[in-house]
């Protein structure tokens, strides 16, 4: 019996079902998204960078520039300012500034901007980090699930 018969478990547990040689299509193609370009699913690169921009907006312009709190001395205070900024931001425009930067929103599965209170429950979560740190095959973490969003370019 050959791996392409039958895949050992190993190659699907190391490699993802994709080395078995099954096909799940591209990222957002269950979801009616296109493959590429405007309104695709976005990648790991821009999203991990609007993350990244956006928490050194909060943490040092916004909680020690703005708000003039210590991190060292309150080290909740930027965890707070990063899920408020969130909540706001992608609650009436669909994206943070981070996301502007690097072209991409958070859109309802709809294709609009998502309601005030999924982006709720997808900031409280997102600041939990675990559930944005389990993905599914079209790039959506628990947060994104849970709010029935989807991140994608602009």
């Amino acid at each position: 019996m050959s791996s392409r018969q039958q895949p050992r478990w190993t190659q699907t547990w190391l490699g993802g079902v994709r080395s078995a040689g099954v096909d799940l299509g591209y990222p957002g193609e269950r979801l009616g998204l296109p493959e590429e370009g405007s309104g695709a699913v976005a990648g790991f690169g821009r999203r991990i960078g609007a993350l990244a921009i956006d928490w050194i907006i909060c943490t040092w312009a916004i909680a020690q520039g703005i708000l003039r709190v210590s991190p060292a001395e309150q080290p909740w205070a930027p965890l707070v300012v990063f899920g408020v900024v969130n909540l706001l931001l992608v609650g009436t425009m669909g994206m943070t500034f981070g996301m502007r930067l690097l072209g991409i929103r958070v859109a309802a599965l709809d294709g609009g901007n998502p309601r005030f209170l999924p982006v709720l429950v997808r900031s409280l979560l997102l600041c939990l980090a675990v559930p944005a740190l389990i993905w599914d095959r079209d790039r959506r973490g628990l947060h994104d699930r849970a709010a029935n969003t989807v991140v994608v370019r602009l």
